[in-house]
């Protein structure tokens, strides 16, 4: 037998010898021609040698008005196997007919097409379902009070809002039925760049606060400035005078320096559902309690709260402390704790159904600006969060003291000094907590690099030249630094140039190396820290001699307000999302 026989001619697969007749739309056995032997010509296969060719029973020798051609001109020949060499076959394969894709091929072409539609499907499905989810976000436009977008990649603070509004059922018996919705609970939430901690700090109610002039959006597009008051309850940044979310946003900026880049806001309804939605919050009770006012009855001891029990917990202002709002702030500050280890724990993040109870209640709940008002935007912030280990979430609250303009203390003000400090620990991304040894090293090491461009020597400060320009900071800012800066410190080769060519965060000081004492100097006057100074290249001054860069970024406090950033957390009142306390 020769090789063509066996299956094993040159590199040609035998299963590919086998092709289709256009003719007849039959499959034929095509093998390549062989080499002529000894000059005999090889007789055709089924044609007899010698002999003429065989006609099958019933079919003519010519069909008329069909040219005879040779033969395999119009039937493909062999393919020539692209990689690999030809395989053995053992034996002549007889009778062949057309070749059979395997069962394994079968169940794999099928299988990967059944695939393919159920993940169209379920695609499609989700889809739906996304958008039946954004159907139930409401938004609110706050126009330039927050950002337009959501960053993965920056620290970010959301303003939680609580507000005491009556609307939907069951809520109209608590009183007050006709409250515009005033910021009755309000939370900063800080999360850090690097995601290792995060703060909230809670702003009490009758915090005395100064509220700015507010550009609110109507719902046909239009803007109204609603106008500002001064010395007024904090509460009232949101609802009076038909003050939106945003209002509150700018408040929070214009007293703690602190700019909330989004918010979220929850009415009574939303807490009912969200603790239903997660099957109840564990609480811890030192003593029984008993409040009509919220109708909260307890025994002391562990419970599980959702639903109406839920915000009865939260609203109860007479079952603790020194039955104030205070108080009220420590107890609703050790229930967000326990919410947050409930939705982190494995029975919830695990169960398809506790999710989507927990999507649905908490899209139809809350009030967010468009800034984050998709649900996938929505759900990166959730994610965002979710890195921050649980005992690296710090709860505390703006340190206060009685206001001392009330005979009858009612309401609290800002405690001077304390609560600065707070203040700038989270402007400047400082953690409550202590973080990892790793990046505290790391801190520290670039702390020190930024230390050692203030050592060195100082010139005088009337050798000192300076360029000021306004990059951020308040309207006016650079004329008050340049009159302090002559009047009261001796700067007077001084001189502010207006606004500067972008937006600065931070306050700089550039120089060039030959004014090195000069921007030491200035950062001490200043009190700059290491980083604010740039090496680079000074510019002219108005009598054509090099001079220093100020330019005053949106951290600027005011003209000999010292901005040297916080390194370490302020010494302030202090819990963890992760420990369990009981309510006392």
């Amino acid at each position: 037998m020769d090789a063509q026989g066996r299956g094993r001619a040159d590199d040609i697969d035998p299963a590919d010898q086998w092709v289709l007749n256009p003719n007849t739309g039959e499959y034929e056995l095509r093998p390549p021609p062989s080499a002529p032997q000894s000059g005999v010509p090889r007789p055709r296969r089924g044609t007899p040698p010698g002999g003429r060719a065989r006609t099958a029973p019933g079919r003519d020798r010519e069909t008329p008005g069909r040219s005879r051609e040779a033969p395999g001109t119009d039937v493909p020949g062999p393919r020539r196997r692209r990689t690999g060499p030809p395989e053995p076959v053992p034996g002549r394969r007889r009778g062949r007919t057309k070749p059979q894709k395997s069962k394994a091929k079968k169940i794999l072409l099928w299988t990967g097409g059944t695939m393919a539609f159920v993940l169209v499907g379920v695609s499609a499905a989700a889809y739906a379902y996304l958008k039946h989810l954004e159907g139930n976000v409401n938004t609110t436009d706050i126009g330039s009070a927050g950002k337009s977008s959501f960053s993965k990649d920056d620290a970010f603070n959301i303003l939680i809002i609580g507000t005491d509004k009556r609307t939907g059922a069951g809520n109209e018996g608590y009183g007050d039925s006709g409250s515009v919705g005033h910021a009755d609970t309000t939370l900063l939430l800080h999360v850090a760049k690097d995601r290792t901690n995060a703060t909230v700090m809670s702003i009490p109610r009758d915090l005395i606060v100064d509220i700015p002039d507010c550009e609110t959006v109507q719902s046909d597009g239009s803007k109204e400035i609603v106008p500002g008051t001064q010395g007024v309850r904090f509460n009232t940044s949101l609802g009076q005078g038909g003050r939106d979310p945003g209002c509150t946003m700018r408040t929070v900026e214009e007293n703690t320096g602190i700019e909330p880049d989004h918010f979220m806001m929850a009415d009574f309804n939303a807490v009912k559902t969200l603790t239903t939605a997660v099957e109840g919050v564990p609480v811890c009770l030192a003593k029984d309690v008993d409040d009509p006012d919220s109708h909260l009855k307890l025994s002391e001891g562990e419970h599980t709260l959702q639903g109406e029990q839920a915000l009865a917990f939260l609203r109860t202002r007479h079952s603790f402390g020194n039955q104030g709002d205070l108080d009220r702030i420590k107890v609703q500050q050790q229930f967000l704790g326990s919410l947050m280890r409930k939705m982190s724990s494995g029975d919830t993040l695990t169960s398809p159904t506790k999710l989507v109870n927990l999507a649905e209640a908490a899209t139809k709940a809350l009030t967010v600006d468009t800034g984050i008002g998709k649900v996938s935007t929505l759900k990166d912030v959730a994610l965002e969060l979710k890195k921050v280990p649980t005992k690296n979430i710090s709860f505390t609250t703006v340190p206060v003291d009685d206001n001392p303009a009330e005979t009858v203390k009612a309401t609290v003000v800002v405690r001077p000094g304390a609560g600065q400090e707070l203040f700038d620990a989270i402007i400047n991304d400082v953690s409550l907590t202590a973080v990892k040894e790793k990046e505290k090293k790391a801190k520290d090491k670039e702390k020190a690099a930024e230390d050692a461009r203030l050592k060195g020597s100082r010139s005088a400060a009337s050798d000192i030249r300076v360029n000021i320009y306004n990059g951020g900071a308040e309207a006016g800012s650079a004329q008050e630094t340049l009159n302090w800066l002559q009047n009261d410190e001796g700067v007077l080769k001084s001189s502010q140039l207006g606004n500067a060519d972008e937006t600065l965060s931070r306050t700089t000081l550039e120089y060039s190396p030959d004014q090195a004492d000069q921007a030491r100097k200035l950062a001490d006057l200043m009190g700059l820290s290491g980083s604010a100074l740039k090496p680079g290249e000074s510019e002219l001054n108005s009598q054509g001699l090099p001079a220093i860069v100020l330019t005053l970024g949106k951290d600027f406090k005011g003209a000999g307000v010292s901005m040297t950033a916080p390194t370490k957390a302020p010494e302030v009142e202090k819990s963890t999302a992760d420990k369990t306390v009981c309510a006392s």
